[in-house]
C-alpha cells in the first residue's frame, strides 16, 4: 500500500513548481512513503559558547522550500522521498529546561567556582548526564524504529551531542563501520564542564562503541592538548587538520588526490558526521563555535562524493550545530538545507536507492 501511495504522490508533484509549505524541501512525502527519514534532535543544553542550534531544525525546514530538487549527477534525486519527523513538543521543553539549568552553573565555573553557591551547584552535572542520557535513549530508539523498517537514517541536530543514540543504533545493525567527522573541534574530550555527554566529547563517546573501528577527523583547528595527545595515542584517529589541508593545497597536491587519502583510511561502512563549523564561517557565522578556516562547501561536497564513488556505504549521518540568525537572516539555514539534501541523496545512492545521472 505504502509503494501505491509513494507512486501516486510522485505522479502527482511537480518537482519544478512549488513545493509544500512545511514539509522538508516541499515534497509531498509521509515518513511511510520515504526511502529516507531525518529525525530533528533539538538539543544543546551542553552548549558552551553562543546557543541557539536548538533551533536549527526548525529553521532548516523552513528554508529547505526554497532548495531546488534537481540534481546534476543524480538522477531523479527526490523520487526516493525524504521526510522530517515532527519535532518532539516534550523533548524542545526539556532542552529549554535543562539548558538553563546547564548555563546557570557553567556561569558559575567562569566566575571561578566560589564556594557560597558550591553546594546549590555540586548536583549539577549528574542531573545534566541523566538528561543527556535520556535524550540519547531516545534518538537511539527513534533510530531503530526506522532503521528496523529498512529506512535509510538521518539527524538533525541540535548540537553535536545528539548523534550518539543514532550511532548506537546503527551499531546493533552493523558490526563494523568507521566514522567520517567533519568539524572545526576533535571533541574527543573526556567530560567537558562536568558533562560526560558534552557537545565536545561525542568523538570520545563514540570510540566508547565496540563497532565503531576508526575515526577520520577533517578540519579540525581548534583542540586542546590532551586531544592532540588522545589522537596521537589511539591508532583508531587519523587526523587530517585544516592546517594539514591547506598546506597541502598551498604546496600543489590536488583536492581529489586530497580526499582519496582521506577516504582511503575508512572501511566499507561509513557514518558522516558533519558539524556545520566544519565549513568556513562565512557558511555558518551563527553557529555556536565558529573558528577561521574550514573546508569550501564545494570541498565538502566532492569529498563525500569521492568517498560513494569508491562504493564504500554511508550507513547514517547526520548534520549538527546549524543556529539560525536573525528572522531576515536566513544564511545559516540555506546553507544547512542544502548540504542536507546532498547528504540525504549521496547516502541514497551509496545504498542503491538513487543512482547517477
Amino acid at each position: 500500500m505504502a509503494n501505491n501511495n509513494k507512486n501516486t504522490l510522485v505522479q502527482n508533484f511537480d518537482p519544478n513548481g512549488m513545493g509544500i509549505a512545511g514539509n522538508l524541501f516541499g515534497l509531498p512525502f509521509t515518513p511511510e512513503t520515504s526511502e529516507l527519514i531525518i529525525l530533528p534532535v533539538p538539543w544543546e543544553v551542553t552548549v558552551s559558547y553562543q546557543a541557539g542550534t536548538a533551533r536549527g531544525p526548525k529553521a532548516i525546514l523552513d528554508a529547505s522550500v526554497q532548495v531546488d530538487l534537481f540534481q546534476e549527477d543524480i538522477l531523479d534525486a527526490w523520487k526516493m522521498g525524504i521526510a522530517l519527523l515532527p519535532i518532539n513538543e516534550n523533548l524542545e521543553a526539556d532542552n529549554n529546561k535543562f539548558r538553563l539549568l546547564a548555563d546557570n552553573y557553567i556561569q558559575w565555573l567562569e566566575k571561578g567556582a566560589g564556594e557560597i553557591q558550591g553546594e546549590r551547584f555540586a548536583a549539577v552535572p549528574g542531573i545534566i548526564n541523566k538528561a543527556c542520557e535520556e535524550m540519547n535513549e531516545w534518538v537511539y530508539q527513534q533510530a531503530k524504529t526506522y532503521l528496523d523498517k529498512g529506512k535509510i537514517f538521518g539527524l538533525l541536530g541540535g548540537d553535536h551531542s545528539t548523534p550518539l543514540g543514532a550511532i548506537r543504533a546503527l551499531a546493533a545493525k552493523h558490526p563494523s563501520f568507521g566514522i567520517l567527522q567533519i568539524d572545526a573541534h576533535a571533541d574527543l574530550r573526556v567530560s567537558y564542564e562536568g558533562f560526560d555527554y558534552s557537545h565536545a566529547s561525542i568523538a570520545h563517546n563514540v570510540l566508547k562503541i565496540p563497532e565503531v573501528k576508526q575515526l577520520v577527523q577533517v578540519g579540525v583547528r581548534d583542540l586542546c592538548e590532551e586531544e592532540w595527545t588522545y589522537i596521537h595515542s589511539d591508532e583508531r584517529i587519523r587526523l587530517f587538520s585544516d592546517s594539514q589541508l591547506k598546506a597541502d593545497l598551498y604546496e600543489g597536491k590536488s583536492w581529489a588526490s586530497i580526499c582519496q587519502d582521506i577516504v582511503a583510511n575508512l572501511p566499507e561502512k561509513v557514518y558522516l558526521s558533519i558539524d556545520i563549523d566544519g565549513l568556513n564561517p562565512a557558511l555558518c557565522p551563527h553557529t555556536g563555535t565558529p573558528v577561521p578556516g574550514g573546508l569550501d562547501y564545494q570541498q565538502l561536497i566532492f569529498l563525500v562524493k569521492t568517498l560513494v564513488k569508491t562504493g564504500r556505504q554511508l550507513i547514517g549521518f547526520d548534520l549538527v550545530e546549524v543556529a539560525p540568525g536573525t528572522e531576515k537572516d536566513e544564511w545559516d539555514a540555506n546553507v544547512g538545507a542544502r548540504l542536507l539534501y546532498r547528504m540525504a541523496n549521496l547516502a541514497a545512492v551509496s545504498q542503491g536507492k538513487l543512482h547517477w545521472s
